[in-house]
């Protein structure tokens, strides 16, 4: 499994990153949007076995391929399961020519000066070593901006950061994620001050230091365009954040040089009670919307 030969597809390829990775909190709001109800398991084992069933389709459609998509974000408990008889990531590579991500934050913690950092991650080292050991290639950890407030901002980057440089050590590629909540009050202000941390924070990193960044839709067209210039970066990704399908990709379609890392957006429209041709199909026709709006 070629590390350089990912990190080529990563900042070369067209197409997009599928973020699979609701986690415990977010899961039975994602398995209510697929159609199955909470009556369908009566605890967490049981609920993250429906929810691997769901990705499991998703994944092994044929519609999911590396022609259209980069790269898959994984919750830790999708890492550990098989796909196929396989390990996820594995599959996810060796078959499909899909690129392993790893969720890694534990959750946000309460809000302070109008942002909220992410919870301390103190099995971070242990984490990163079983994802080394499982073939993911990169991780992803996110934050939330809900106020322009310079105090907030700087303080999500820092900690970003300086858990991005420990995740480069270890030998992975992090996905960056500040993401600007969309019902901001001062929303393009609170971007603003965001690109401007952002920047000083990848100046200031070593030539061999590589992230990426998954960042909200910005309300200035190609505001992030210093970001994806940014020699050690390798992807600017963009998340839907609660807009619409549509909405996402029209926004999108304006970025040049960013692409998508859609979750809701990308599972739009799917349901359990679909047959295999209808969830394909609707599969299909999300995955070429949300590549066609990334190639741009």
């Amino acid at each position: 499994m070629s590390k350089k030969e990912q990190l080529q597809k990563m900042k070369t390829a067209p197409g997009f990153i599928a973020a699979l990775d609701q986690s415990g909190g977010s899961t039975p709001t994602a398995l209510r949007h697929y159609g199955v109800t909470p009556d369908a398991w009566s605890n967490d084992e049981e609920m993250y076995a429906v929810v691997h069933a769901m990705r499991t389709r998703i994944m092994t459609s044929p519609a999911f391929a590396g022609d259209r998509i980069l790269g898959a974000i994984l919750f830790e408990n999708t890492m550990d399961r098989e796909v196929e008889g396989q390990p996820t990531p594995s599959y996810l590579w060796k078959v499909k020519k899909v690129v392993p991500f790893l969720k890694v934050d534990k959750g946000l913690a309460d809000v302070v000066n109008g942002a909220q950092v992410m919870k301390p991650m103190p099995d971070l080292d242990s984490l990163l070593k079983k994802a080394n050991a499982a073939g993911i290639f990169g991780t992803k950890m996110r934050s939330v901006i809900k106020e322009a407030n310079p105090a907030g901002v700087k303080a999500v980057v820092d900690q970003q950061f300086e858990i991005g440089r420990r995740i480069v050590a270890a030998g992975l590629v992090p996905i960056i994620e500040p993401e600007v909540d969309i019902h901001c009050p001062d929303k393009a202000a609170a971007e603003d001050m965001l690109l401007a941390q952002i920047m000083k924070h990848l100046d200031s990193l070593n030539a061999d230091e590589s992230v990426m960044l998954k960042l909200t839709l910005p309300e200035k067209d190609n505001l992030y365009a210093p970001c994806i210039a940014h020699p050690n970066v390798v992807r600017v990704v963009a998340l839907s954040g609660g807009y619409s399908r549509e909405e996402a990709n029209d926004r999108l379609s304006r970025q040049n040089g960013m692409v998508a890392s859609f979750s809701r957006a990308l599972a739009e429209g799917l349901g359990a009670q679909q047959s295999d041709k209808e969830f394909n199909a609707t599969l299909d026709a999300s995955i070429a919307s949300i590549a066609a709006a990334s190639n741009t």
